[in-house]
């Protein structure tokens, strides 16, 4: 992950006993300064940004302890949804990277093993500041703004086997989200955090909806959503973020729990970092490995 304040990428290893820090990235000036997304495929994470000569792709490979620039996206972008299947990373949407003006209905994915990227069909909707998972076997895209920058409340999804994006009316409907929309998958079951309220709810996926959970240890509704890392870590949910704790201003909180849709009572439990002390606004955090 990433954090406000460092420009160094921090690693940890569940049962997150112990961290360190990643080599720097020999970039620019640009690049380190500016908006920066992450995902992973298989050992490698992927940090997209924008240096002085335009937009790129840095690659961090876990078992060699090293960056790498590329291999850039066949249409670079900023501000898009991702997901990640194994060695396969899905991305989807967003802005162009070169001018910045016009939302992309385009989506690609990336093969760790080969280190190349392949175009996928074209979405239903375009979409900027949309978010992304993986379930049912399928690449799903949610929320986000048109290009008239109308907020959708549908999302779709990707089918591999047919080749094709179905479109879901009202999945992302009465969710209210300045950021992209928090999501995480467990056990085949999706999850987002209600920025608005804080809130974990699960997708019913037979009436379209969302229930309700209960509350997140974490103030996500600080900033909007934004600064929160909301992760699925095996069989668990991940969050880090700034306490609920109003006393303590800069601390990061790391919590996770073991959702369960029918369960009446969350059951978060609070981790530790290590010996690190780090602020609590999360820039950029990706899982690797579950």
């Amino acid at each position: 992950m990433l954090v406000s304040g460092e420009s160094n990428w921090w690693g940890m290893e569940w049962p997150f006993m112990s961290s360190k820090k990643l080599p720097p990235i020999q970039s620019d000036y640009n690049f380190e300064f500016g908006d920066k997304e992450s995902f992973c495929a298989g050992s490698h994470l992927l940090v997209s940004g924008k240096e002085i000569d335009g937009a790129v792709i840095w690659r961090f490979n876990s078992i060699k302890n090293e960056w790498r620039k590329g291999p850039s996206m066949i249409n670079p972008r900023c501000l898009f949804a991702s997901a990640t299947c194994s060695a396969i990373a899905f991305v989807a949407g967003g802005l162009d990277a070169g001018t910045y003006t016009q939302v992309l209905d385009s989506a690609e994915k990336y093969n760790s093993e080969s280190r190349c990227w392949e175009p996928l069909p074209r979405m239903n909707k375009k979409r900027k500041f949309c978010s992304g998972c993986f379930m049912d076997n399928k690449f799903y895209v949610l929320g986000g703004q048109d290009e008239h920058g109308k907020d959708l409340t549908c999302g779709e999804f990707f089918d591999g086997k047919a080749n094709s994006w179905n479109l879901i009316p009202d999945m992302w409907k009465d969710i209210v989200s300045q950021s992209p929309p928090l999501l995480a998958v467990v056990n085949n079951e999706l999850y987002t955090l209600d920025a608005s309220s804080n809130e974990l709810k699960v997708y019913v996926k037979g009436t379209n909806t969302w229930k309700t959970l209960g509350v997140v240890p974490v103030r996500a509704d600080a900033q909007g959503g934004w600064g929160v890392a909301f992760k699925s870590l095996g069989d668990e949910l991940l969050v880090i973020g700034a306490p609920s704790m109003p006393h303590i201003v800069h601390a990061l909180s790391m919590y996770t729990c073991c959702p369960d849709p029918d369960d009446e009572k969350l059951r978060w439990r609070q981790i530790g970092c290590g010996s690190i002390q780090l602020n609590h606004f999360i820039r950029n955090c990706a899982v690797m490995g579950t």
